[in-house]
């Protein structure tokens, strides 16, 4: 298991904050590599708030009494006292980035953000999501000055976010979200395949266009930009944890052509494959 985080006190501490508006406690990412599975059990939940960010593949979470599949592009907010059991599997290839955070504003920053009658919102897949974590966890692990400042106002970038993704899918006004919810758990399932959005969406007797306009307003993105994005995301993780070579990577990610992959990976990393690897 690969992971990355970051602590206020330099270690995993429960903090009830009453004093300021928002504080942040610990940050971090979890990939699972070779592990089979991994599960977060704790019956009495915790002091503070948390907040996980599914990047890519997917978990499985027990929100009350039911246990739901979550797919990459969504959050899940475990709020103080709820009991946390969740479930990483390798197989899905997640990647989880969560935060803990506690203050007096907390609840009304959640509640404008769109959790007020959910545990489960639709983010969208925007890379600036991973940014935003990764910058906090950093600021974590160096502590430099006015850092508790900035952990705030990345924090807050986020709920910003979230929030604006809550309006655009308000404004579609599209019929059933649940088809949109399906497309994305077809496209987790599929990303290896050749995927015709046309043919995905007569299957399900929908427009075309109706469909692509629905789905960039829950998710942020249309979806051959969705499914490229997992299969990105598939790729720096086979590139970084396995010995594949460029090919394998390249059909493992749902490109039969390794001169095409190439180009759609440095499209959006900015690195070759091979380049990538090293770095």
């Amino acid at each position: 298991m690969y992971s990355n985080t970051g602590y206020l006190h330099d270690a995993d501490i429960e903090i009830e904050d009453t004093v300021h508006a928002l504080s942040v406690t610990s940050c971090g990412v979890y990939r699972l590599v070779r592990q089979p599975v991994m599960q977060t059990l704790r019956p009495e939940g915790r002091r503070d708030y948390q907040l996980l960010y599914i990047c890519s593949g997917r978990a499985f979470f027990c929100l009350g009494e039911e246990r739901r599949e979550v797919p990459a592009g969504h959050m899940v907010l475990y709020r103080p006292g709820e009991r946390q059991q969740y479930y990483y599997y390798a197989k899905d290839n997640p990647e989880v980035y969560w935060i803990h955070f506690s203050g007096y504003d907390a609840p009304h920053m959640l509640d404008k953000s769109g959790f007020a009658d959910t545990p489960v919102l639709p983010c969208g897949m925007s890379f600036q999501y991973p940014e935003l974590f990764r910058q906090i966890i950093l600021e974590l692990q160096l502590k430099r000055p006015c850092f508790e400042e900035l952990l705030c106002a990345c924090l807050q970038q986020i709920f910003a976010k979230v929030h604006r993704n809550q309006l655009e899918i308000s404004a579609g006004r599209y019929r059933n979200m649940e088809e949109m919810e399906a497309a994305v758990h077809f496209f987790n399932e599929s990303f290896t395949r050749d995927i015709s959005i046309e043919q995905y969406a007569r299957s399900r007797h929908m427009s075309v266009s109706w469909f692509i306009r629905s789905f960039r307003h829950y998710m942020g993105m249309t979806p051959m930009q969705y499914i490229t994005a997992i299969r990105i995301n598939t790729a720096r993780e086979l590139l970084k944890n396995t010995d594949y070579s460029i090919q394998e990577v390249s059909a493992l990610s749902g490109y039969d052509n390794p001169l095409y992959f190439s180009r759609i990976f440095r499209r959006h990393t900015g690195y070759s494959p091979s380049r990538y690897r090293q770095e």
